[in-house]
């Protein structure tokens, strides 16, 4: 697809996404990697699963979440400038880290179930983009080594009766290289493949973003260290919802004012003549 980031936001906006080749180096990427395994092996040190019985039908997908806790590299993507700009081109000024987790699929490892990510967090219909998934490619991402799958145009289903009988005969691969990433809109239905492979590991990250009004998935506040917070840029803290205002405002307040003047508390009546 395009390279031109004005034509990857077009893109994004019809079909539901957007490939960017080479937002990180292969050395980028590489680093990154080693970072993740790292961040594996601290997160089962804190006691929590890496295998999730719920999402995976086995132990060959490896989940790392809560990455912002785990690592700073993971907190420099959060913001890099390239997912950034691609969100706000469809969510706005304004939105959240719902959350930041990896999979890993090894090989072996199976497809999990279809869904779209606004789907299993919001009641149809789902009529606009409250959700955008920025995944970043620390492998190459294959057909053989558990791509993410996708439905074409399921970005313009609004309700459960949209989805098909056949929609599994529907899905396509997302193919990509080590280092690029890949962008959904919330509305789009996809899967994980499966890692048909014998010695080939794909790991991808997902940094999940909503609208301001949404509810975040992890509540970060709760999970990071009150010293980690303290230590986060201002930038960074508005994204995990750690500031002290939330983003709830939809529109301009001063249109109401301006359409009804007569409604401004400066023209009000007082109790003694009401």
């Amino acid at each position: 697809m395009a390279l031109n980031l004005e034509e990857a936001k077009a893109h994004l906006r019809e079909h539901g996404w957007a490939r960017i080749p080479s937002v990180l180096s292969k050395e980028g990427a590489a680093h990154t990697l080693d970072r993740l395994w790292k961040a594996k092996e601290a997160s089962e040190a804190k006691g929590e699963d890496t295998f999730q019985p719920i999402l995976d039908p086995n132990s060959a997908n490896v989940r790392v979440f809560y990455l912002p806790e785990l690592d700073e590299r993971f907190r420099d993507l959060l913001t890099h400038p390239t997912g950034i700009e691609l969100t706000q081109s469809v969510l706005g000024d304004k939105f959240l880290v719902s959350n930041f987790s990896a999979n890993i699929a090894r090989p072996g490892a199976q497809s999990m179930a279809l869904h779209s990510d606004q789907s299993i967090v919001l009641p149809e219909p789902w009529q606009d983009i409250w959700a955008v998934n920025v995944i970043w490619c620390l492998t190459r991402m294959t057909k053989e080594n558990g791509a993410t799958l996708y439905i074409p145009g399921s970005n313009r289903w609004t309700r459960w009766e949209d989805v098909p009988p056949n929609a599994p005969d529907l899905l396509v691969p997302f193919e990509a290289d080590a280092g690029d990433i890949v962008v959904l809109d919330g509305r789009l239905w996809h899967t994980s493949g499966s890692n048909v492979t014998s010695d080939e590991d794909r790991a991808i990250l997902f940094a999940y973003y909503t609208a301001p009004y949404m509810r975040q998935l992890v509540n970060w506040t709760a999970k990071l260290p009150k010293e980690l917070q303290e230590s986060l840029s201002p930038e960074l803290k508005e994204l995990l919802g750690l500031s002290h205002i939330g983003y709830v405002v939809h529109g301009d307040l001063t249109y109401m004012a301006d359409k009804y003047p007569k409604a401004s508390p400066s023209s009000a009546p007082t109790r003694g003549n009401v």
